[in-house]
C-alpha cells in the first residue's frame, strides 16, 4: 500500500509538473507560458494593467532574443490567457546600457555584433509584434548617444526620450508600475 501511493504521488506530481508550454493568442510567436489552473492568489482580470519593463542588459547569445523583451510578450499572453482583456493592458519597454543594440536595425546589429553567423537582429519580429499590440518601445537618449545610434538606426517604432531615468519616473508618475529583472 505504502508503494502504490509513493507511485500515485509521483504521478500525479508529474502530471502537474510536466505541462508543456502554450502558445500566447496575443504574440503568437513569442512569450510562450504555462496555464496556471485554479491559484491561490487570484488574478484580478478587471484591474487595468499598466507596466513599464526597465530592460537594461541583454545575454551572451546575440543569435537569441533578448529574454526581457519576451517578458512583455509573456506579459501579454499570459494575462490575456488568465482572462484580462487587451483593453486593460498598456506595456512599455524602456531600453538603455547593453539593451540598446537589441533595437537597432539588422545591419547595424550584424556590425555591432561581430560573428559571422549573425545575418539579421533575432529582436526586430518580436519588437514589430509588441509595437503592433500598443506596446511603447522607448531608448534612453543617453545610451544612443554614447553608442553613436541615430534614430535612423532603430527599430521603426522606437521612440527616444532624454534618459532611461527620465522615461522611467514620467511613466510611473503616470501609474505604470515598475517590472525589473
Amino acid at each position: 500500500m505504502k508503494y502504490l501511493y509513493i507511485f500515485l504521488s509521483l504521478f500525479i506530481a508529474e502530471q502537474i509538473y510536466s505541462q508543456e508550454l502554450q502558445k500566447g493568442s496575443v504574440i503568437q510567436d513569442f512569450g510562450k507560458t504555462y496555464k496556471i489552473e485554479e491559484p491561490g492568489f487570484k488574478t484580478d482580470t478587471t484591474t487595468h494593467f499598466k507596466v513599464v519593463f526597465d530592460i537594461g542588459r541583454s545575454f551572451n547569445n546575440p543569435s537569441e532574443t533578448n529574454k526581457l523583451i519576451e517578458s512583455a510578450a509573456r506579459f501579454l499572453n499570459m494575462h490575456e490567457m488568465a482572462g484580462v482583456p487587451m483593453k486593460n493592458m498598456e506595456i512599455a519597454l524602456v531600453f538603455h546600457g547593453a539593451a540598446t543594440l537589441d533595437i537597432v536595425k539588422n545591419k547595424l546589429y550584424v556590425e555591432k555584433n561581430k560573428f559571422p553567423e549573425i545575418t539579421t537582429n533575432p529582436n526586430t519580429p518580436l519588437l514589430t509584434a509588441l509595437a503592433n499590440k500598443g506596446v511603447k518601445l522607448i531608448l534612453c537618449g543617453q545610451s544612443a548617444e554614447h553608442l553613436k545610434i541615430k534614430k535612423e538606426d532603430l527599430h521603426k517604432n522606437v521612440e527616444i526620450a532624454l534618459s532611461a531615468m527620465t522615461a522611467l519616473v514620467q511613466l510611473q508618475n503616470d501609474e505604470y508600475r515598475l517590472i525589473h529583472f
